[in-house]
């Protein structure tokens, strides 16, 4: 009754197919977790057994075959998803109030009766990147789903989403992968053994990095964090920290991961202060020199964590890494 491809999180997809068995499914789940660790897809197989010739997610009929590869559909007869667009990365109310995605906008499309033997399954992509407007036109909805609809709002950081979407949805909380699960299916995406180690590090349990382009620009960007807390100047240094102009992310997305390595690096030189196990081990000689150094931790952490909260602002990525990277020296 699982997808085959599909690694890891088994209790959780357990629960859910038995509370849909029972009808005992509420209508507005919050699937929160790191990022890229499968949330999506566990939230798409509930929807994907229900198109499935066999009703199993086999994972190989022409069902199963709507929900997978590189374009995931937008809209099937069972399923809608919502996802940010355009360079600020947000889901504006045209999105959810006109025909941007389906006629007569969402709210219209949960409101029609599901197909036989199905329910209606809404997913929301980076459910935090709901701008104000969305996310008050969705209250009512996600308050009170029609008979059969269920939303699925998936985010790595809930803490941003407004606390009255948080409070009309029930939280499935999502953990990182086991490391032999998380490899398994890099190995399946054609990664070397040799890679292992780097690759795991940075991953973390999650499928982040599976694009070889994705994993080099985050070594790249760990080893600038490096170079800049050793001391290197920043404008020398921050060139793989700044936003690709022909990457279809968003700059907030860009530069979120940029900070978000940097907190990695962090809390890596917390560990090793400690005497505690470190998870960039492959960089182990270089966090050695930074430990030793008098490089105090809390205000570049500090100065991380309020830039992340001011990514929805679209500030200058260069003024904003700069001025993270000036706490470091």
């Amino acid at each position: 009754m699982f997808d085959p491809q599909l690694m890891g999180h088994r209790p959780i997809r357990e629960r859910l197919l038995e509370r849909v068995r029972l009808e005992r499914t509420g209508g507005s789940l919050l699937f929160a977790g790191p990022d890229a660790v499968g949330k999506r897809r566990v939230a798409m197989e509930l929807a994907q057994r229900e198109l499935c010739f066999r009703r199993t997610a086999c994972g190989a009929c022409e069902g199963c075959r709507m929900f997978k590869g590189e374009d995931l559909p937008v809209e099937l007869p069972n399923f809608l998803r919502i996802a940010p667009e355009g360079k600020a990365g947000l889901i504006k109310i045209a999105t959810i109030r006109e025909d941007v995605l389906v006629e007569g906008g969402v709210i219209t499309w949960a409101h029609r009766a599901p197909p036989p033997g199905c329910h209606r399954w809404i997913l929301v992509e980076d459910a935090h990147r709901l701008n104000g407007p969305s996310a008050n036109m969705l209250l009512k909805t996600l308050e009170e789903p029609p008979p059969g609809t269920i939303f699925l709002l998936v985010t790595h950081r809930p803490e941003a989403m407004l606390q009255t979407i948080r409070s009309r949805c029930e939280r499935i909380p999502f953990k990182p992968l086991a490391k032999a699960d998380a490899w398994a299916v890099a190995r399946r995406e054609g990664w070397e053994e040799a890679q292992r180690d780097k690759w795991l590090a940075l991953a973390g349990g999650t499928f982040r990095f599976l694009d070889p382009e994705a994993f080099q620009r985050a070594c790249d960007q760990l080893e600038a964090w490096i170079a800049i807390a050793g001391h290197a100047g920043f404008t020398e240094s921050s060139a793989s920290l700044l936003p690709d102009k022909t990457s279809d992310a968003s700059q907030s997305e860009q530069v979120g991961q940029s900070l978000e390595l940097l907190l990695l690096l962090l809390a890596d030189l917390g560990r090793l202060r400690d005497g505690r196990e470190l998870r960039l081990t492959p960089w182990a000689a270089d966090l050695a020199k930074l430990a030793e150094s008098p490089l105090a931790l809390d205000l570049p952490q500090q100065k991380a964590f309020e830039a992340l909260r001011n990514l929805t602002r679209n500030p200058s990525a260069d003024s904003l890494l700069r001025e993270v990277g000036l706490a470091l020296t």
